[in-house]
């Protein structure tokens, strides 16, 4: 019986060590992901009193985050020897990530895999939000609408030219549109998704809620 304990503890302990040591700036690409900031308040920011949902935020695609991908899975919580960032450096990502602890958590889970430092992750993050065109359409919305998902997905296909269907996918959550997510290489140009990411909403009313 003692035996049989032992063996389970070490296949215990080998399944821990090969799943949390994920080596920092060993990925294939990213995955930079956009969410609708009215349907998260509308879903989960009004409920926890968010400053990103403060009427007349303005706050419509925001920075989620940048996310290092494998072709199939993601590290997340690399050990590091970057230093944390700042409370200033999380505070200026608030104009684009909508608050400074989204900033602060997405270096904590996904920047520390990228074998950059804090400083170095924020700026490409930056960089990256950049080079996508956010679709000005839904920005004119004057009431909460129900749509098909796929309707967002053409909206940014054509409004950045240099991206493809395989590239991209909108996901929804409880109804709702939630992110879409753009696949991008290291350099940032547009890369194919990994077959886990590209699992495009299939709604056809899917909800969406206009600016605050």
């Amino acid at each position: 019986m003692r035996f049989l304990v032992f063996c389970l503890s070490l296949l215990t302990f080998g399944h821990s060590a090969a799943t949390e040591g994920e080596r920092a700036g060993e990925f294939d690409y990213y995955v930079l992901a956009l969410s609708w900031s009215p349907n998260w308040c509308a879903l989960e920011g009004d409920a926890r009193n968010s400053p990103q949902c403060a009427d007349e935020s303005g706050h419509g695609w925001i920075l989620h985050g940048l996310w290092p991908q494998y072709h199939l899975g993601w590290p997340s919580y690399c050990p590091t020897i970057a230093r944390a960032p700042s409370r200033r450096m999380t505070a200026e990502m608030a104009d684009i990530m909508g608050t400074a602890g989204l900033a602060w958590h997405q270096w904590k889970k996904h920047g520390s895999c990228t074998g950059l430092s804090a400083a170095q992750y924020y700026a490409l993050s930056r960089r990256a939000y950049g080079t996508i065109q956010r679709p000005e359409v839904f920005r004119k919305l004057d009431r909460p609408v129900t749509l098909p998902a796929h309707l967002i997905e053409d909206a940014f296909l054509t409004a950045n030219p240099g991206l493809s269907a395989e590239g991209l996918t909108v996901t929804c959550k409880d109804g709702h549109i939630q992110e879409a997510r753009i696949c991008l290489s290291k350099d940032l140009t547009p890369v194919r998704c990994g077959r886990d990411v590209s699992r495009d909403c299939s709604l056809p009313n899917a909800k969406f809620s206009p600016l605050r």
